[in-house]
C-alpha cells in the first residue's frame, strides 16, 4: 500500500486551506446547483498543473499557464455551465475573472487558477460570477471543499473527492483532493477538472515534477468515450504547513510523496471511470508480464478504450475475444499465443482464454461474475515483468442519450 492512508476529507483537508461553492446561476436557467468554486489558502503556495492535449483549448488554460509560470498560486476560482472555449472575449473573461477573485481574498490576481467546465462556443457572463465571489469571501470554510466538489460537477452523478495523510521527515502530510468528469474522457489528460492540495513542503520545481510522473499512472490511465476535452486542467497547490523539511530534490522524502500523490490521483481517477455517462460500470484492466512498461501500458489503455469491450462489459458478457482483439492492435510487442485472461469482480475470479485460445468456462459464472458494478480484467502477457492498470467504464444506451442533447 505505501506510506500513506485515506482519511475521510477533501481538498480543504491540508492545512492553510478552506473553500466554497455555490450557486451563480451561470447558467440563467440554473437556479439551484452550485456551479461557482473559490478554493483559498492563508499563504502563497508552491504550485503546478498539467492540461489537455487537444488542440482547441479553453481561454481559462491559457491564463493559467501565464499564472503559473513562477511556480507560485494561492486560489483557485472555477466555474461550471461554461466552457469559455471558442469565444472572441474568452482570454479577457478568464482573466477577469482572477481579478475578482483576488480583489475578493485580498491576493494577486497573478497567483490565481482559472477554470471553466460545460458547453463550448457559449459567451461566458462575467455579472453572476461577481456578484457570487463578494458574497462567498465570507463563506470560506473548512467544511467547504465538499460545496466546491459539487460547483465544479456537470453531467457527473455524484461529487469526486479524497484526502490521505503520509508521513515525511516525521511530520504529518495531507493531500487532498476534488475532481469532476463523467464524459469526454480519454487518456492523455482526458476530460475532466482537478484540483489538489497537500501542506507539505515541496519545491515548484520538484512539484511539478511530481506532478508530471504521478498523472501518468492515474489520470493518464483514464478513458470513457475516446473524447479529449477542451478544458482539462490538473492543478495542485502545496502550502508547506506540515513544517517537513522542502523537498527540492529527487531523495526519499521526495519518492514518499510521490507514492501518496500517485495513490492520490488514482484514487480520483477511478472515480472519475467510475462516473462515466451512463456508466453502470467499473472497469479496471490489470495488465502484467509485459515485455516493458510501455508495453503493458499499451495493451491496457488499448482494452479499456475498446468500445467493443466496453458494450460487452455493460451486456455482462465474458467476450474475451475482443479483449484479444484489442490486444492485437493495441501495437504493443506481445506474443498473442502466450497471453492469459481472466474476469474478476467480488463474485470471484474465472479464467477465460489461456496462452492466447479460448478455454471450457461456465458462462453463468462468467455471468454472475460481470454483473458486478467493479469488474477487473486480467491479462498476462508471461513474457517479461512490466505492468501497467488503466481505468474506464461500460458503454451504455444512456451514453447516446445524455450526449444527443447536451447542449440543450
Amino acid at each position: 500500500m505505501g506510506n500513506y492512508r485515506f482519511i475521510e476529507g477533501t481538498v480543504t483537508s491540508p492545512m492553510g486551506f478552506t473553500a466554497a461553492g455555490i450557486c451563480a446561476s451561470i447558467k440563467p436557467s440554473n437556479k439551484t446547483k452550485r456551479d461557482l468554486a473559490l478554493i483559498y489558502c492563508d499563504t502563497p503556495c508552491t504550485a503546478a498543473a498539467v492540461y489537455t492535449k487537444n488542440l482547441v483549448k479553453s481561454s481559462a488554460i491559457e491564463v493559467t499557464k501565464k499564472h503559473l509560470e513562477d511556480g507560485i498560486a494561492q486560489a483557485v476560482i472555477v466555474n461550471s455551465g461554461n466552457a469559455n472555449t471558442c469565444n472572441a472575449n474568452g482570454y479577457d473573461i478568464a482573466n477577469h475573472m482572477c481579478l475578482i477573485a483576488g480583489e475578493t481574498l485580498g491576493v494577486k490576481a497573478e497567483d490565481v487558477i482559472v477554470a471553466s467546465t460545460g458547453v463550448i462556443g457559449q459567451p461566458l457572463p462575467i455579472q453572476p460570477i461577481l456578484k457570487a465571489c463578494v458574497y462567498m469571501k465570507g463563506h470560506l470554510t473548512k467544511e467547504g471543499g465538499t460545496d466546491a466538489a459539487e460547483a465544479i460537477m456537470t453531467t457527473d452523478t455524484v461529487k469526486k473527492e479524497m484526502a490521505m495523510q503520509m508521513e515525511l521527515d516525521g511530520k504529518t502530510v495531507t493531500i487532498g483532493g476534488i475532481a469532476k468528469g463523467s464524459g469526454m474522457i480519454h487518456i492523455n489528460m482526458g476530460t475532466m477538472l482537478s484540483f489538489v492540495t497537500t501542506d507539505a513542503a515541496v519545491s515548484s520545481d520538484m512539484l511539478r515534477e511530481a506532478l508530471r510522473e504521478a498523472v501518468e499512472d492515474s489520470y493518464n490511465m483514464v478513458s470513457v468515450d475516446g473524447d479529449t476535452s477542451t478544458n482539462d486542467t490538473l492543478a495542485i497547490m502545496a502550502s508547506g504547513k506540515a513544517g517537513n523539511k522542502m523537498i527540492t530534490n529527487k531523495n526519499e522524502d521526495y519518492y514518499t510523496f510521490l507514492s501518496g500523490l500517485t495513490a492520490a490521483f488514482r484514487a480520483l481517477a477511478k472515480k472519475l471511470a467510475g462516473d462515466g455517462e451512463g456508466a453502470t460500470k467499473l472497469l479496471v484492466c490489470k495488465v502484467e508480464g509485459a515485455k516493458s512498461k510501455p508495453n503493458a501500458v499499451k495493451v491496457a489503455k488499448s482494452i479499456i478504450g475498446s468500445s467493443l469491450v466496453k458494450a460487452a462489459m455493460f451486456g455482462s458478457d465474458a467476450n474475451w475475444g475482443r479483449v484479444l482483439c484489442a490486444i492485437g492492435y493495441s501495437g504493443a510487442d506481445v506474443d498473442v499465443k502466450k497471453v492469459d485472461v481472466s474476469f474478476e469482480s467480488a463474485k470471484g475470479n474465472i479464467l477465460v482464454c489461456k496462452d492466447g485460445a479460448g478455454v471450457e468456462f461456465s458462462e453463468e459464472k462468467a455471468k454472475e461474475i460481470l454483473l458486478e458494478k467493479e469488474i477487473n480484467i486480467l491479462v498476462s502477457l508471461n513474457d517479461g515483468f512490466g505492468y501497467a492498470e488503466a481505468y474506464g467504464c461500460d458503454l451504455t444506451y444512456d451514453y447516446v442519450k445524455i450526449n444527443g442533447d447536451y447542449r440543450t
